[in-house]
């Protein structure tokens, strides 16, 4: 790859110092939050659940994500441009895809056990334990691997981007390989993923107001027992709902970086500025500081 590949892009310099502090603020709390949850889990028996086992893995994926971009991604932007080489931007981008898939595949994971647990309690019993949730969680990262190590290997490449401070997949040179893959990347990474993590939510709902709505009609002494099973869907619903804030936020974090890859995808790239697509990246990899927040506030166990 010649060295005009890692180009300096023509913009102010404090541009380069703006991006370099919101990256630093947040390696620094995506590494120290990320770190305290794991610790937490670590520390406290009570937490070593099955649902909390797909939790520490999204704060193992998200720490990773932190320690791995930010420390790399604030040194090129002292530096205004990449300097890493080609070698550098290749495993940069891969950790960046390998550890932002998993998380999205992970809530994904999340939403499917709470689904499971909610509508199909009995089931629910003979199928949860810790060594299916391990084999789901390795699954998990078996399935990011391969999307992240594609470019490697000839299906797209890794490259340079935004103000050429940070590495990722080329969504913008139009060839057949590179636009495949962005298509089925946005798909199989994003579109679907949401789209059944919004079926499973929706039916939890469904169960929970239809749970409700049978115990009000119950006799009291049947009532009674009934209750009981609905204090458990609760407290599993509580846990659906923490997950659930955790997704949207993940959610909105990555929207615009798949909105810009789509638009370059169109034909449209020749629009995007070196800013838009350096601001979604940022924002993107913002995900991995809010779930520490989101548990100390809602999760009491973690509190």
């Amino acid at each position: 790859m010649d060295r005009g590949f890692f180009r300096k892009v023509d913009v102010p310099d404090h541009a380069h110092y703006i991006v370099a502090f919101f990256v630093a603020v947040i390696g620094a709390v995506g590494v120290a939050g990320n770190a305290l949850v794991m610790y937490a889990f670590y520390s406290n028996k009570k937490l070593r659940t099955p649902p909390n086992y797909f939790i520490m893995n999204l704060a193992v994926s998200d720490f990773l994500m932190a320690i791995t971009q930010s420390p790399v991604f604030f040194t090129n932007c002292l530096f205004k441009e990449w300097v890493f080489g080609e070698l550098g931007c290749k495993m940069y981008a891969f950790c960046g895809a390998l550890f932002g898939i998993t998380s999205m595949i992970n809530l994904l994971a999340i939403s499917i056990d709470r689904y499971v647990v909610i509508t199909k309690p009995l089931r629910a019993i003979q199928w949860t334990s810790k060594r299916r949730t391990c084999v789901v969680i390795a699954l998990v990262w078996l399935y990011s691997l391969a999307w992240s190590l594609a470019p490697l290997l000839g299906w797209s490449s890794y490259i340079p981007e935004g103000l050429m401070t940070s590495c990722t997949w080329d969504y913008v040179t139009s060839t057949p390989a590179n636009k495949s893959y962005t298509l089925m990347l946005c798909c199989f990474v994003f579109f679907v993923p949401l789209g059944i993590i919004s079926y499973c939510y929706l039916f939890m709902f469904l169960a929970i107001r239809r749970t409700s709505r049978d115990v009000e009609q119950l006799g009291t002494h049947i009532r009674q027992s009934t209750l009981i099973q609905q204090q458990s869907i609760r407290t599993e619903w509580k846990l659906a709902k923490i997950a659930f804030v955790v997704i949207i936020v993940f959610v909105l974090s990555w929207s615009p970086y798949a909105c810009v890859t789509l638009i370059a995808w169109a034909g449209y790239g020749s629009i995007l500025s070196p800013y838009s697509k350096a601001v979604p990246a940022v924002i993107a990899k913002a995900s991995a500081i809010y779930n520490p927040f989101i548990y100390a506030i809602i999760h009491s166990k973690y509190r």
